[in-house]
């Protein structure tokens, strides 16, 4: 069964997959327009712009003895910011662009479906991130069911620098996930349109490097549109599930996103349905299945610990207050004292203990 005050964020990380996959087939619509650097660009920019208008929005209506319902970036948020940018908004589009153009765009498909694999290993490894034996088959069948979405029996997978560039950028996408997840207690908004902007500004500047023409304006404001919601409030929603899942699971969730463009490609643009997409269908609810219905709960020690985020009252927020808070759910700093309990838990910011 699944248990839905634990895996309620899971579905923030599933409907964050269904905005990116169903920006894929809507991109696809856009590529006779725009070359794909250039409309890389454009999706990153475009979710930058439209959050930093809701942003602008937001900050203007609330009253200014209203304190903010996000935590604010703290100084030492900085560098873990940084770090994603260059890891996911710099290296890995520079890396998948040069890699595809000594590679067959199925060779890609297949290279790219390690991401969600390859996020659960450096969460594991690098971030000692908890990451059980269910999490660990689900991202599994993930890879297993994309690897079946995009196969092609024509395609070549065989040692090069171009692949190694691709496998490259899957790295980077997986590294920028974990250094998000560090800083996920901050505002979402805030994180999400700052890297849309840097994304989107870096591959803007190579396209034009490349020889890129100013594009008319229709498919202009129609990748600037698809970008704010398949890039942009799918990364709030990412960012939020980061928050409460972690990386490797988060990621696993993410992972259904091919699936949901290739399911809108069938409906919207008339594609077959194959074998193939049956199959993967069944390995990704699979996959699902396994994570939602995930149980973990042991006694744990939580250490001292004071930090500021989005919360309410429950059992681990038992802390004094001035006074200006305003209402729950509430953001300002506050402090954890140590303690020692047993419940179902996942590693969120409460849970990144040693196991």
């Amino acid at each position: 069964m699944i248990n839905l005050p634990l895996q309620r964020y899971a579905f923030f990380a599933l409907a964050a997959a269904a905005l990116f996959g169903a920006s894929t087939p809507l991109a696809k619509l856009l590529l006779g327009e725009l070359p794909p650097l250039a409309l890389a660009g454009l999706l990153y920019l475009g979710s930058g712009l439209g959050l930093l208008a809701v942003r602008l929005a937001t900050h203007s209506r609330r009253s200014a003895k209203r304190p903010a319902a996000q935590a604010p970036l703290a100084a030492a948020d900085y560098p873990w910011l940084a770090g994603a940018v260059v890891a996911g908004g710099v290296a890995a589009p520079v890396l998948l662009m040069w890699g595809l153009s000594g590679t067959g765009a199925s060779e890609a498909s297949l290279l790219l479906n390690l991401e969600g694999v390859v996020t659960a290993l450096v969460a594991a490894l690098l971030f000692r991130e908890a990451v059980g034996g269910r999490v660990w088959t689900a991202a599994a069948l993930m890879l297993a069911g994309a690897t079946v979405l995009s196969w092609d029996s024509q395609a070549e997978l065989k040692l090069s620098l171009h692949a190694l560039a691709i496998v490259g950028a899957s790295f980077c996408w997986a590294l920028d996930n974990n250094l998000t997840r560090r800083i996920s207690a901050a505002d979402p908004v805030v994180l999400a349109m700052i890297k849309g902007l840097a994304a989107g500004s870096v591959n803007l500047v190579l396209a034009l490097a490349l020889g890129m023409q100013v594009p008319a304006a229709a498919p202009l404001a129609g990748a600037l549109a698809v970008g704010f919601l398949g890039y942009g409030v799918s990364l709030v929603l990412f960012i939020l599930a980061l928050r409460h899942l972690g990386a490797a699971r988060t990621a696993a969730h993410f992972s259904t996103a091919p699936f949901i463009g290739a399911a809108i490609a069938i409906i919207v643009l008339g594609e077959p349905f194959t074998f193939s997409f049956g199959a993967a269908l069944a390995l990704m609810a699979a996959a699902t299945w396994l994570v939602l219905t995930e149980q973990h709960a042991h006694e744990h020690t939580h250490e001292y610990l004071a930090h500021s985020h989005r919360h309410v009252h429950d059992e681990h927020h038992q802390h004094a207050h001035r006074g200006d808070e305003g209402p729950e759910p509430h953001a300002h700093w506050h402090e954890h004292p140590p303690m020692t309990h047993s419940h179902p838990h996942l590693p969120d910011l409460h849970h990144r203990h040693q196991h």
